[in-house]
Parts: structure tokens; C-alpha cells; sequence
């Protein structure tokens, strides 16, 4: 795992999207995971751990619940972003494509996370950049996903809304399944 490769394209898709979208849109879809997915979600599930004193118990189900959602949100926001590909604008079912299209327009979320959990009071600050989203995959919509123009709005807000969305739900879900459970 490269580090240095990793928080140069996160940083490329905050300060630039338009030529970090032009880069991914040159590798193999499937380095997503290796390269990117796996690894913010791992520091996301670490900075948890740096916020200070609490016990290792809630430390660990904090830990477990960002990880938990960052994961399955991303996967369920690729799964449904495929689905508008095809059935509201008319493309092939191309998986992989959205999982790499997901993958890294969630680098805002990512960030954030990893912001939200050595920093958790700037939580509230967090809620308004998140929508910078919208300007990642807008930029993205275009040189990755090929949506043609008359169409990019409309799929840039509802693949915004999936990607903030989907990983909010699982963590409100995992949240509350722990306090049931516990």
C-alpha cells in the first residue's frame, strides 16, 4: 500500500477533480480497492482510536461503526449508482465502473471522517462540507461515467444524495442494532 500515492489522489480529487477524474479514468477499475477504499477506511476506523481518553470498548464499537458504514455504504452506493446508469439513463450494467466512479468520489467522506475523528467537534462544519460531493461527482459524472450532458444534473444530485446517504444509513442501523444487542 502506497501512502504517498493514496493522499496525493485524495488530494488531487479535493483541489482538482477535473484532472484526478481524467487520471482515474486511465487505470485499471478494479486498483480502487487496493489503492484507495480499503486504505481510507482504515484511517477513517484509526482516527477513531486518536480523539483521547474513553474506554477501548467504545472505542472499538465507534471503530467497528465507521468502518462498518464507510464499507457497506460504499458498496451499497455503488450497487444503486449502476442501477441509475441503467435504468434512468439508459447505459450498460458496468459494476466495476461504479464501484471505481464511488470509490473514490466518497475521498469528501473520507476525509471528513478522518477529520471528524481525531477533531469531533468539528462535526458541525463537517455536515456543510460534505456537499462538496456534489462538485467531485460532477466533475466525475462526465470524464468517468460518461453521462452525456442533458443528463449530468440530474445524476450528479441523485449519486451525491446515494453516496452521502448510504453509509449514514448503515451507520444509524449498526448504531442502533449495537444498543439493541448490547
Amino acid at each position: 500500500m502506497n501512502y504517498k500515492d493514496l493522499f496525493h489522489i485524495a488530494i488531487l480529487l479535493i483541489s482538482s477533480p477535473a484532472r484526478a477524474w481524467e487520471e482515474i479514468s486511465l487505470e485499471d477499475r478494479r486498483k480502487v480497492f487496493t489503492a484507495f477504499v480499503y486504505p481510507m477506511i482504515g484511517l477513517c476506523g484509526l482516527s477513531v482510536f486518536i480523539d483521547g481518553p474513553q474506554s477501548f470498548q467504545y472505542a472499538m464499537t465507534q471503530c467497528c461503526a465507521v468502518a462498518v458504514s464507510l464499507f457497506g455504504g460504499y458498496f451499497l452506493a455503488a450497487y444503486l449508482i449502476n442501477g441509475l446508469r441503467v435504468r434512468m439513463f439508459m447505459q450498460d450494467s458496468d459494476i466495476p465502473l461504479a464501484q471505481q466512479f464511488a470509490g473514490y468520489a466518497l475521498v469528501v467522506v473520507f476525509m471528513l471522517r478522518i477529520v471528524i475523528g481525531i477533531l469531533p467537534d468539528f462535526g458541525i462544519m463537517a455536515l456543510l462540507l460534505q456537499f462538496y460531493i456534489v462538485y467531485v461527482v460532477w466533475e466525475g459524472s462526465k470524464k468517468v461515467m460518461q453521462i452525456a450532458e442533458k443528463d449530468r444534473l440530474r445524476f450528479t444530485i441523485l449519486s451525491s444524495i446515494l453516496l452521502i446517504a448510504c453509509p449514514v444509513a448503515i451507520e444509524w442501523i449498526f448504531n442502533k442494532l449495537t444498543v439493541v444487542l448490547n
